[in-house]
Protein backbone atom coordinates (compact mmCIF):
# COMPACT_ATOMS: atom_id res chain seq x y z
CA UNK A 1 0.00 0.00 0.00
CA UNK A 2 1.39 3.52 -1.27
CA UNK A 3 1.43 5.81 1.54
CA UNK A 4 0.46 9.20 0.61
CA UNK A 5 2.28 12.21 1.97
CA UNK A 6 -0.34 14.86 0.92
CA UNK A 7 -3.76 14.70 3.20
CA UNK A 8 -5.77 16.46 0.88
CA UNK A 9 -4.77 13.87 -1.66
CA UNK A 10 -5.49 11.21 0.51
CA UNK A 11 -9.03 12.33 1.44
CA UNK A 12 -9.55 13.64 -2.37
CA UNK A 13 -9.06 9.60 -3.69
CA UNK A 14 -11.09 8.37 -0.80
CA UNK A 15 -13.86 10.24 -2.08
CA UNK A 16 -13.49 9.33 -5.20
CA UNK A 17 -13.77 5.57 -4.22
CA UNK A 18 -16.38 6.68 -2.21
CA UNK A 19 -18.65 8.48 -5.05
CA UNK A 20 -17.74 5.79 -7.79
CA UNK A 21 -19.33 2.50 -5.80
CA UNK A 22 -22.31 4.86 -4.91
CA UNK A 23 -22.69 6.11 -8.23
CA UNK A 24 -20.43 4.15 -10.49
CA UNK A 25 -20.32 5.79 -14.58
CA UNK A 26 -22.96 5.14 -16.75
CA UNK A 27 -20.35 4.01 -19.85
CA UNK A 28 -18.91 1.65 -17.35
CA UNK A 29 -22.12 0.05 -16.95
CA UNK A 30 -23.22 0.17 -20.70
CA UNK A 31 -19.88 -1.45 -21.78
CA UNK A 32 -20.61 -4.17 -18.83
CA UNK A 33 -24.02 -4.93 -20.14
CA UNK A 34 -22.44 -4.47 -24.63
CA UNK A 35 -19.89 -7.05 -23.01
CA UNK A 36 -22.24 -9.41 -21.17
CA UNK A 37 -24.17 -9.48 -24.58
CA UNK A 38 -22.02 -9.92 -26.82
CA UNK A 39 -20.76 -13.05 -24.88
CA UNK A 40 -23.98 -14.30 -25.14
CA UNK A 41 -24.45 -14.09 -28.57
CA UNK A 42 -21.14 -15.46 -29.30
CA UNK A 43 -22.19 -18.59 -27.45
CA UNK A 44 -25.56 -18.88 -29.26
CA UNK A 45 -23.40 -18.63 -32.41
CA UNK A 46 -20.78 -21.60 -31.28
CA UNK A 47 -24.02 -24.21 -30.69
CA UNK A 48 -25.50 -22.91 -34.59
CA UNK A 49 -22.04 -24.22 -35.55
CA UNK A 50 -21.97 -27.28 -34.08
CA UNK A 51 -25.79 -28.36 -34.52
CA UNK A 52 -25.24 -27.40 -38.14
CA UNK A 53 -22.18 -29.55 -38.28
CA UNK A 54 -23.72 -32.52 -36.45
CA UNK A 55 -24.80 -35.71 -38.65
CA UNK A 56 -27.65 -36.16 -37.30
CA UNK A 57 -31.09 -35.01 -39.06
CA UNK A 58 -32.82 -34.29 -35.89
CA UNK A 59 -30.44 -31.41 -35.38
CA UNK A 60 -28.99 -30.23 -38.69
CA UNK A 61 -31.98 -30.54 -40.36
CA UNK A 62 -34.68 -28.62 -37.78
CA UNK A 63 -33.49 -25.54 -39.78
CA UNK A 64 -34.35 -26.67 -43.48
CA UNK A 65 -37.57 -28.81 -42.13
CA UNK A 66 -38.81 -25.22 -40.52
CA UNK A 67 -38.15 -23.47 -44.00
CA UNK A 68 -39.67 -26.01 -45.88
CA UNK A 69 -42.55 -25.89 -43.50
CA UNK A 70 -42.95 -21.87 -43.72
CA UNK A 71 -42.19 -22.32 -47.53
CA UNK A 72 -45.22 -24.39 -47.73
CA UNK A 73 -47.29 -22.93 -46.23
CA UNK A 74 -46.60 -19.47 -48.11
CA UNK A 75 -47.20 -20.75 -51.19
CA UNK A 76 -50.51 -22.47 -50.60
CA UNK A 77 -51.70 -19.11 -48.85
CA UNK A 78 -50.40 -17.15 -51.47
CA UNK A 79 -50.88 -19.46 -54.38
CA UNK A 80 -52.74 -22.67 -53.69
CA UNK A 81 -55.70 -21.31 -52.22
CA UNK A 82 -56.15 -18.69 -54.66
CA UNK A 83 -55.85 -21.59 -57.28
CA UNK A 84 -58.37 -24.21 -55.29
CA UNK A 85 -60.74 -21.40 -54.43
CA UNK A 86 -61.09 -20.48 -58.65
CA UNK A 87 -61.23 -24.18 -59.23
CA UNK A 88 -63.69 -24.71 -56.87
CA UNK A 89 -66.18 -22.12 -58.42
CA UNK A 90 -65.74 -23.22 -61.67
CA UNK A 91 -66.83 -26.57 -60.97
CA UNK A 92 -69.82 -24.66 -58.73
CA UNK A 93 -68.40 -26.04 -55.65
CA UNK A 94 -67.37 -22.73 -54.27
CA UNK A 95 -64.95 -23.25 -51.20
CA UNK A 96 -65.36 -21.02 -47.74
CA UNK A 97 -61.69 -20.99 -47.04
CA UNK A 98 -59.80 -17.94 -45.84
CA UNK A 99 -56.03 -17.37 -46.06
CA UNK A 100 -53.98 -18.51 -43.15
CA UNK A 101 -52.98 -15.86 -40.27
CA UNK A 102 -49.31 -15.50 -41.28
CA UNK A 103 -48.13 -12.79 -38.52
CA UNK A 104 -46.51 -15.47 -36.10
CA UNK A 105 -44.86 -16.95 -39.30
CA UNK A 106 -43.51 -13.98 -41.14
CA UNK A 107 -40.82 -13.04 -38.81
CA UNK A 108 -39.77 -16.71 -38.72
CA UNK A 109 -39.15 -17.30 -42.46
CA UNK A 110 -38.06 -13.20 -42.81
CA UNK A 111 -35.24 -14.40 -40.40
CA UNK A 112 -34.52 -17.69 -41.26
CA UNK A 113 -34.56 -15.58 -45.46
CA UNK A 114 -32.26 -12.80 -43.92
CA UNK A 115 -29.87 -16.38 -42.66
CA UNK A 116 -29.76 -17.67 -45.80
CA UNK A 117 -28.85 -14.63 -47.53
CA UNK A 118 -25.87 -14.37 -45.53
CA UNK A 119 -24.97 -17.91 -46.12
CA UNK A 120 -25.74 -17.69 -50.01
CA UNK A 121 -23.03 -14.80 -49.81
CA UNK A 122 -20.56 -16.76 -47.88
CA UNK A 123 -20.49 -19.60 -50.29
CA UNK A 124 -19.70 -17.05 -53.34
CA UNK A 125 -17.34 -14.69 -51.43
CA UNK A 126 -15.83 -18.86 -51.14
CA UNK A 127 -15.70 -18.82 -47.20
CA UNK A 128 -18.11 -21.39 -46.53
CA UNK A 129 -16.74 -24.99 -45.38
CA UNK A 130 -19.32 -26.88 -48.47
Amino acid sequence: MAIVADPVTAVADLAKTVVQTIWPDKTDIEKAQLAASLALIQGQLDINKAEAASTSTFVSGARPFIMWVCGVACAWNWVGLSVAKFACAYFNHPLALSPADMSEMMPLLMGMLGLGAMRSFEKVRGVASK
